[in-house]
């Protein structure tokens, strides 16, 4: 008898493996998905494994088997790459397979019983010559004749005479799958010839024939792009294919248009601002080898290659490449792991590399290739701004004396500013002036943030959102006062201070719908707007030769947060942000607002110092053993019932064997929709002992009746 193995859509750690099903369907292979019947429910799984088994074997199994009831796939989706990477996921993040494959797919390919269908087209298809009398008939049998086949939308544009056509069977109709458009490319940039410091880049990473991690370390504006693309030409001349990852979709754009001008290839493009449809269409492009070039952010590293040359992950510092739900994967794990498998190159790059990959570099395990200078060698003066002092002497909290003078000078110049605030919204916190009251969220242990322009207040946790009324719910009082500022509050006080000048936000709020970011960029980058006002988004990557001042508010804010990244992530968005300054041939000026300016990520940022930071910080994490001198694992507990709660996480926590594993808690943590939530940190040189640890937490949580969810996390970027 055939059988097939088969992992259901089903992503609970209880049933993680396979099962048995007696397959009839000759046609049925690995890597495909199939419908079966499930625990009385028809579900849909993958193929894992696809066998012959005697009789007698199946008859001494104990149980009868179950028929695979239809083959859903013509053909395998997973091949044998993507099953050794799924289970390299499943095992450093200790997650279901299941979900391994699920977070691999487009939503209409994934393993899960949806109603995510794949749209079609109509087609016409020119099928004979025929001789007829009316010239528009005549004129669409020519049109039909040089095209040969075009789509029914297409068709209809210029002609009205289908149906009639289809009668004479000049054409006939067809439907088929909907696919991503390959417009013609041409090539619109010149290589540019790189300077010394970008020549030795890309002849280092050359130089080591195969697979090798490359860390390009380059100071902001030192042209890593133009390396990027350098390495991609030779990659591509030799018939392979190259990956491009982006932190942010914002970033993606602006790297499209200058991949496909310089090579004059389609290109394609996944990022989560794409609708089902157009991520499926996109990873079809990839698979039938249409296309040689993926830009993309996090989930573009699983895009289904079969023969990468050059793998380039841009800003490999950003939290954005960390996957905040199962499988917590790593996009810089997945992209090795890939390198590896295909034998080819690396380059993980950044200005402010992240400190277990500089660690890496530092020891040999990386390559390490640095860019020192910029392209244009106007590195922009960094001042910082004392802002008790400033408040002492002018009184505003939000921008002070100095930032005012240097906006109204750059302005004047008709030159163009960005002002950094790491906070949307208009205000974070709504306080009663009688009682003291903070209004906050029903569902969360946080207050609510005021948005004006919708004058609703929003939870930023579980986006919880009430109208706002100037009553306070506690003693009755009207007297409610903002406390803190936004980007919203922010963007109005600009404008009162300038109010003839063009101010553009840019932050969550604005840039919810379809290709926001890119519309908005291209309008500050086309001058339609002289202050572009945002959150860390316009910190990384932009490249806008009129913005010659860059001003950063409430710069330390991150430093006062209890996570043991807050100094480094403070350090990347100061950097970052401090290089979209003079980028072209003006010089430019970057302003920092703080209230510590004797901190060392503060200074070591205002001189652009990344060695300095480095060895402090390192000292840092080498006395808290955290990360890269250790491994971490965050496993969070959650349910409705607090006491349920309480008993079931220390009864697991004091029954663990921790030998070689420090343990850190169990500590509670601020309930979150609606769940009480409790945490059990986990430290380790080893990282097999520490994952043994995790998965016997794992084994002892599944055996609770009434358990509650659980949250694994391996080596988490941040804790709250």
């Amino acid at each position: 008898m055939r059988v097939a193995d088969i992992y259901i859509e089903y992503s609970a750690s209880a049933i993680d493996r396979s099962f048995r099903y007696a397959c009839e369907d000759p046609s049925v292979e690995v890597g495909m998905r199939v419908k079966v019947n499930f625990a009385g429910r028809d579900v849909i799984g993958f193929v894992v494994a696809v066998s012959e088994m005697a009789n007698e074997d199946v008859a001494n199994l104990g149980y009868s088997l179950s028929y695979v009831k239809e083959r859903i796939d013509e053909y395998p989706l997973l091949n044998e790459e993507a099953f050794d990477l799924a289970s390299y996921m499943a095992k450093i993040c200790v997650a279901p397979l299941i979900s391994c494959f699920q977070a691999m797919l487009p939503a209409k390919l994934k393993p899960k019983s949806t109603d995510h269908h794949v749209r079609t087209e109509v087609y016409v298809t020119f099928v004979q010559e025929m001789i007829v009398k009316g010239k528009r008939q005549q004129d669409a049998i020519e049109y039909m004749r040089e095209h040969k086949k075009v789509k029914r939308s297409e068709f209809n544009q210029h002609f009205s005479c289908l149906k009639r056509l289809e009668e004479l069977g000049v054409v006939e109709l067809s439907q088929e799958e909907r696919s991503a458009d390959l417009d013609d490319v041409i090539e619109t940039y010149s290589p540019m010839d790189l300077n010394q410091e970008q020549q030795t880049a890309v002849d280092m990473i050359r130089s080591k024939k195969g697979y090798g991690v490359h860390l390009l370390h380059g100071v902001t504006g030192s042209g890593k792009t133009e390396v990027f693309l350098h390495l991609a030409k030779e990659v591509l001349d030799e018939g392979k294919q190259v990956l491009i990852l982006v932190p942010e979709i914002s970033l993606t754009p602006q790297m499209v248009s200058r991949v496909k001008g310089r090579f004059g290839k389609a290109v394609a493009i996944y990022h989560s601002s794409l609708n089902n449809q157009e991520k499926y269409e996109q990873f079809k492009l990839v698979f039938e080898k249409k296309v040689s070039i993926v830009v993309g952010t996090r989930s573009a590293a699983f895009m289904p290659f079969d023969n990468l040359g050059l793998i380039i992950m841009d800003e490999e510092h950003d939290q954005s490449y960390k996957q905040d739900s199962t499988p917590r994967y790593h996009c810089r794990d997945i992209a090795i792991k890939r390198g590896e498998y295909h034998n080819c190159p690396v380059v993980l790059a950044s200005a402010t590399p992240s400190l277990e990959s500089y660690a890496r570099a530092y020891k040999g395990v990386y390559q390490l290739v640095e860019l020192t200078k910029r392209i244009y060698d106007n590195v922009p003066e960094t001042k910082l701004i004392d802002m008790k002092q400033s408040m002492r002497s002018s009184g505003n909290y939000l921008v002070s004396k100095e930032m005012r003078e240097a906006i109204e000078e750059r302005l004047a110049k008709n030159e163009q500013v960005i002002i950094l605030l790491n906070r949307r919204g208009y205000a974070p916190i709504l306080r009663c002036v009688d009682c003291g009251e903070v209004k906050k969220c029903p569902h969360c242990d946080l207050a609510l943030n005021y948005h004006k322009t919708r004058n609703e207040l929003v939870c930023h946790m579980c986006d919880y959102h009430e109208p706002f009324v100037q009553v306070c719910s506690k003693c009755g009082s009207t007297r409610l006062k903002y406390m803190g500022f936004g980007t919203q509050k922010l963007e109005e006080h600009l404008q009162e201070m300038f109010p003839s000048s063009r101010i553009l936000r840019m932050d969550a709020d604005t840039t919810r719908h379809k290709n926001a970011h890119e519309k908005l960029l291209t309008k500050f980058g086309n001058h339609e707007y002289d202050i572009l006002v945002g959150t860390q988004m316009i910190s990384k990557g932009l490249d806008f030769e009129n913005v010659t001042l860059v001003g950063i508010l409430n710069g330390d804010a991150l430093l006062s947060r209890s996570d043991y990244r807050s100094v480094e992530l403070t350090f990347d968005l100061l950097v970052q942000a401090s290089g979209r300054s003079g980028r072209g041939e003006k010089n430019g000026e970057v302003l920092i607002q703080v209230y510590d300016c004797k901190h060392y990520a503060i200074t070591c940022a205002q001189n652009n110092d990344y060695s300095t930071f480095f060895k402090k910080e390192m000292q840092f994490r080498h006395l808290g053993n955290y990360p890269p001198f250790s491994y971490l694992a965050s496993i969070i507990f959650s349910s409705l019932k607090e006491e349920q709660l309480h008993d079931e996480v220390m009864t697991i926590a004091d029954s663990l064997s921790v030998s070689d594993v420090k343990k850190l808690g169990p500590v509670e943590l601020l309930r979150r929709n609606d769940e009480h939530r409790m945490r059990i940190v986990f430290k380790s040189k080893d990282f097999e002992a520490l994952l043994q640890v995790v998965r016997e937490v794992q084994n002892k949580h599944m055996k609770y009746k009434h358990k509650s969810k659980l949250e694994i996390d391996i080596n988490p970027l941040y804790m709250e």
